[in-house]
């Protein structure tokens, strides 16, 4: 729900990062989301994880929707956090499969737990960073994602990558946050917090984050110069679900990645009046269903060409 997820990989981590051709290579590419995602963000998203999939269901129905997904279909959810959406994908797929991958261990070995237990059979997961990992060519129908394409270093590589696991045609279709202006579910509660601590570099557009695509004129050109073409984008607007109550919600959102990237380093009297404000801020917004507050987010389609 907050970054999501959630895209990079156990050996190709490792690699280095492409840099300007002649550009010594140094760093492993999204490193930082690999630590983020291996650690601390992991295990916030694991423990979240039904409050996740709830709140974020109808994005993920939005994407199916879109996807249009066959029986034959072999589906790649990129990003794909704990399995909600690949396992949905895979009960489409009746006849094909779903393959899973994520930056985050402990959301892969919570997918496949989730799996083992409930089905289907024809789902799978792994951990591997869509922006370097070798995929087999053209052997995947479709891509999809729920909020998990948002956090490459180099997001253009990493679906020019994502394009070459495609066949000729294939379609791509996922949901990505608009501007966090757009969103209350993170402005409210964030600007709250921003008033005393700040707001983080992974708050706006083209910086690897949940905004990083909020840009229709950015996600087009990153995907026309990936391989893809007929690319679309609709609004989804979901309220999203934050929690049942005020101490729920706070609990939450003060450990949500961005909340944690406002507060890591600040003295102790400057994290103190932030979560006061969180929690002032919370006590104002709840209604009889909990903390419920606007989010907005862009449904992008497009094909394989």
């Amino acid at each position: 729900m907050d970054d999501h997820p959630r895209t990079t990989s156990g050996p190709a981590v490792d690699q280095p990062a492409a840099g300007p051709p002649g550009a010594p290579r140094t760093e492993a590419p999204n490193a930082a989301m690999a630590d983020n995602w291996n650690g601390v963000g992991g295990a916030h998203w694991v423990a979240n994880a039904e409050r996740h999939d709830r709140a974020l269901a109808g994005y993920g129905d939005a994407v199916l929707g879109a996807a249009d997904i066959q029986p034959g279909d072999r589906v790649l959810d990129v990003g794909c956090g704990t399995g909600a959406l690949t396992r949905a994908a895979a009960r489409r797929a009746t006849d094909g499969s779903a393959l899973g991958v994520d930056i985050g261990r402990p959301m892969v070995e919570r997918a496949r737990h989730e799996t083992a237990a409930a089905g289907p059979d024809n789902a799978t997961f792994e951990q591997a960073d869509a922006q370097v990992h070798p995929f087999p060519d053209a052997q995947r129908d479709v891509v999809i994602s729920r909020f998990g394409v948002m956090f490459f270093d180099d997001a253009t590589a990493a679906f020019a990558n994502v394009r070459r696991a495609l066949v000729d045609g294939g379609r791509l279709a996922f949901v990505c946050w608009q501007s966090l202006l757009a969103n209350d579910w993170m402005l409210i509660p964030g600007g709250a917090i921003a008033e005393h601590a700040g707001l983080p570099d992974t708050a706006g557009p083209g910086v690897p984050g949940p905004f990083s695509l909020a840009e229709p004129e950015q996600v087009r050109d990153v995907l026309g110069a990936g391989g893809f073409g007929d690319i679309a984008l609709d609004e989804v607007a979901i309220p999203m679900w934050l929690g049942s109550d005020v101490d729920d919600a706070f609990g939450y959102m003060r450990n949500q990645s961005l909340a944690r990237a406002m507060l890591d380093g600040k003295p102790p009297e400057v994290v103190d009046r932030a979560l006061a404000a969180l929690r002032a801020t919370l006590e104002g917004v709840v209604g009889p269903d909990g903390i419920v507050l606007a989010g907005r987010a862009w449904l992008v389609t497009a094909r394989a060409v």
